[in-house]
């Protein structure tokens, strides 16, 4: 469930830079609706995206005008048309090439980027000597190629290159104050360029920092399981051998089964180990209460319960399970007891011991620190101390 709601939340981050990325003419966009998928299994999004640099390449319409009434040479006028269809080419090939992975906003852009967007001001320069002012309807094409497929760089300095054009074109050149809406839609589109931007590169952050969360967590769980199963099945293991070297020659139908019961717990630990790594281990109280009484018979421990599993919530019953593991392993490698108490109760698991007690052995290892996490995780508090006169007292509670 974990690894299907994290991909789920990648999906949809990367459907919404697509989206974001997609308005490259500095033009409002709306995202597709959650799920929206064809029967070719991808969202129209990612089919028909590319629309939305054609239907804002209408703004050109200007140039067009102007052409149609250019009073400068044939060849001026021929050359604008020329350079007009190939803005048009180059900017609608390059949108769909940034589209698929060709670099920009946090990505290296491929030579193609470069060779595209030098193109684009070829283009547009050409158009001057027939277009005049008209020219500076090219501007906000220009500009959203740089922020959305060349680098931050870059966009800082297509803004303000496009910014100071726009102003002088305006500003100095007399008859041109006509082109004003021009430069507050280049201004705006500045502003509107780097906000939007900047929420793609940080919902890119916030992905691949949520990723790294994701498996950094699902790294810890894999160990402290694998930790868990291994060391409570290879303490077992290795008590059970030492009674069958005991045994070999006084009783050797004993050893004989002992050597069975070795080979029963290696044969767990394996399937465990696998089961772990794909996430479908699942070991309930019940059966981790009879595999604790047969670990503590084998060391010669007597096992004393109070309760039965029934007293547990089934996700109670489940955190119980784990910390009855690590606590009997714990037992068996540090307490030298002679007595295990176990209480079940409602919203309550106590592990004590008749041992050395906690104070001569580490209480920060990875077998108290895997407890301790596992009763967080389960939204109940975990406590580890002295247990009367000796001996050794962990509780969970809910």
């Amino acid at each position: 469930m974990t690894q299907r709601t994290q991909r789920e939340r990648s999906g949809s981050s990367r459907a919404s830079r697509d989206a974001l990325r997609s308005g490259a003419a500095g033009a409002p966009v709306a995202s597709p609706p959650p799920g929206a998928a064809d029967r070719s299994g991808k969202e129209p999004w990612a089919r028909f995206g590319w629309l939305m640099a054609v239907i804002w390449l209408v703004f050109l319409v200007y140039p067009v005008i102007a052409l149609l009434h250019s009073t400068a040479p044939l060849g001026w006028v021929v050359t604008g048309w020329v350079a007009l269809v190939a803005f048009i080419v180059l900017y609608v090939t390059g949108f769909l090439h940034g589209m698929r992975g060709g670099g920009g906003l946090g990505r290296p852009p491929t030579p193609r980027q470069w060779i595209t967007f030098a193109l684009l001001i070829a283009c547009a320069l050409v158009t001057v000597p027939a277009v005049g002012g008209s020219a500076l309807s090219f501007l906000p094409f220009i500009m959203s190629f740089a922020s959305y497929g060349l680098t931050r760089l870059w966009h800082w300095i297509a803004t303000v290159a496009a910014v100071v054009v726009a102003a002088g074109c305006v500003l100095l050149i007399p008859g041109n104050l006509t082109y004003a809406s021009v430069l507050a839609i280049v201004a705006l589109l500045g502003v509107v360029n780097t906000v939007s931007t900047w929420l793609i590169l940080r919902s890119a952050e916030a992905e691949r920092l949520g990723l790294e969360l994701a498996t950094s967590e699902g790294r810890e769980a894999v160990a402290r399981d694998v930790h868990d199963l291994i060391g409570h099945s290879l303490t077992v293991v290795g008590l059970k051998a030492q009674l069958a070297r005991r045994l070999m020659d006084t009783d050797p139908e004993r050893a004989r089964a002992e050597l069975a019961d070795i080979e029963r717990l290696t044969a767990e630990a394996i399937a465990g180990v696998r089961q772990t790594v794909s996430g479908a281990r699942a070991t309930t109280l019940i059966e981790q209460l009879a595999a604790t009484g047969d670990s503590l018979r084998a060391a010669d421990i007597r096992l004393e319960t109070t309760g039965g599993p029934e007293a547990l919530s089934p996700a109670q019953a489940i955190t119980a399970s784990w910390i009855l593991r690590e606590a009997t392993t714990n037992v068996l490698r540090h307490a030298r007891a002679d007595t295990v108490r176990v209480l079940l109760a409602p919203g309550r698991v106590v592990v004590e011991d008749d041992g050395i007690g906690c104070a001569s052995r580490a209480v920060d290892g990875n077998g108290v620190r895997g407890m301790r996490e596992r009763a967080a995780a389960a939204g109940a508090s975990f406590s580890i101390g002295p247990a009367g006169a000796s001996g050794t007292r962990v509780e969970v509670t809910w």
